[in-house]
């Protein structure tokens, strides 16, 4: 494991129990984070984590909470803080997609992405913007799919783009701060997020539309967050497409 360039930094994944946020939370403990765990429902999958974090020698605890509730997100910033002495990266992988046509799209399901994907980027963004340290970094999460404007996808772009307005503004507005604020925005990622509901042509489908050929895997993605939440300082208020070249 490489403890040396990001030694004594801490990092809270939200959502880093499974799929994107495993992979980001394993890959910046390999960096030498410090890491938060969060989930909001599965706490084994979060301690199983901690476990393979811990048991290639690093630091890192699980961490419980709805993202869209203010008080519950505190007390993650506030476990977080407790353990590791402050926060330096945030990185918000934390997010649900259910698919549909506008037309016939359940306000219900509206509401609940809207209260996940935009509240809860708020909430989080809001207690990062507050406790993150100078020379440190906030990640949140867009899709590629605000490009490509797919059909089905309506009620998720059009939460995955507010994410990105919040990222642009908070960026400009934590001037002199020395704190960087991204979005990435992934294609088509094998994920159970992403999987989940698709028959197999559609998922071929995709895979072939990316000049690589493939789907991207969580490992892929975790390499743009390693990125931008360590070197790339000078990388900031920037909507980072992550998708192997999908148009």
């Amino acid at each position: 494991m490489n403890t040396t360039h990001q030694q004594n930094r801490v990092a809270l994944v939200t959502g880093g129990s499974g799929g994107i946020g495993k992979a980001v939370a394993e890959r910046l403990a390999a960096d030498g984070f410090a890491v938060s765990v969060h989930y909001a429902g599965n706490q084994a999958k979060a301690n199983a984590v901690v476990a393979q974090i811990t048991s290639e020698g690093g630091q890192a605890i699980a961490v419980g909470g709805d993202v869209a509730d203010e008080q519950a997100m505190s007390s993650v910033f506030d476990a977080t803080e407790q353990a590791f002495g402050g926060i330096d990266v945030v990185v918000n992988t934390a997010g649900v997609m259910t698919l549909g046509p506008i037309a016939e799209y359940s306000l219900e399901d509206f509401d609940k992405i809207v209260r996940t994907n935009v509240r809860g980027t708020f909430v989080v963004s809001q207690q990062a913007a507050r406790r993150v340290r100078s020379g440190g970094a906030i990640i949140n999460f867009s899709t590629s799919v605000t490009r490509t404007q797919f059909p089905n996808y309506g009620a998720y772009v059009a939460s995955k783009s507010a994410v990105e307005g919040l990222t642009m503004i908070l960026a400009r507005e934590l001037r002199g701060r020395n704190i960087t604020v991204n979005a990435v925005a992934p294609g088509p990622t094998a994920t159970p997020l992403f999987l989940e509901g698709k028959p197999e042509s559609v998922i071929e489908s995709l895979a072939k539309a990316t000049p690589l050929e493939r789907l991207g895997q969580p490992e892929d993605i975790a390499e743009q967050v390693a990125h931008l939440a360590g070197p790339a300082r000078w990388v900031n208020g920037q909507v980072i497409f992550t998708n192997g070249g999908l148009a």
